[in-house]
């Protein structure tokens, strides 16, 4: 039996799915590095705008939205570039758009955590306690995006190929 001839470079071009230890890296040093910073310039923060946390609330719900319409499309296999079907490019963005959010949640997840526990931390200044509410939600708001982000991912993947039925002989009384 020969083995199926592949390319030495072939898998360096595939499109793996996020990893979440990535993503776990990524939050941790926002965290650090946003405590850091609080720590030496909390004082010359504006308050914090509840707006920020919000938006990511907003925009996990459109990769949400997007997500239905792409699995839609590909379970019902109308993917291809006839009209009326969605363009393989257009799965290709919508991937991009959920690795870029995936990776903007996971930043604003452990940055807001790291000014979250810096606010922890000083609980008898009135500021702190007047921002705490916000880092919450928008801790909160990282992780829905993050979540929505993978999800998307997840929708945009190939259905797995279908497997070969087993040839049932005919009986044919000849």
């Amino acid at each position: 039996m020969s083995q199926p001839t592949t390319t030495p470079g072939d898998d360096e071009h595939k499109l793996a799915p996020t990893r979440i230890r990535d993503l776990l890296a990524v939050a941790v040093v926002a965290g650090a590095l946003l405590y850091v910073t609080a720590r030496y310039y909390y004082g010359s923060f504006p308050s914090l705008p509840w707006l920020a946390g919000l938006m990511l609330y907003i925009v996990a719900v459109l990769l949400v939205v997007v997500a239905f319409l792409v699995r839609a499309r590909v379970a019902a296999g109308n993917v291809g570039p006839a009209p009326g079907q969605l363009h393989p490019i257009n799965v290709a963005r919508a991937f991009a758009l959920a690795r870029a959010s995936a990776l903007l949640g996971a930043i604003a997840v452990g940055g807001w955590l790291g000014l979250l526990v810096f606010l922890l931390g000083r609980r008898y200044l009135d500021v702190a306690v007047a921002d705490t509410p916000a880092t919450i939600v928008g801790a909160i708001g990282g992780v829905f995006l993050v979540a929505a982000a993978l999800w998307l991912e997840h929708c945009c993947r190939t259905p797995d190929d279908p497997t070969p039925e087993p040839s049932v002989p005919s009986a044919d009384p000849a």
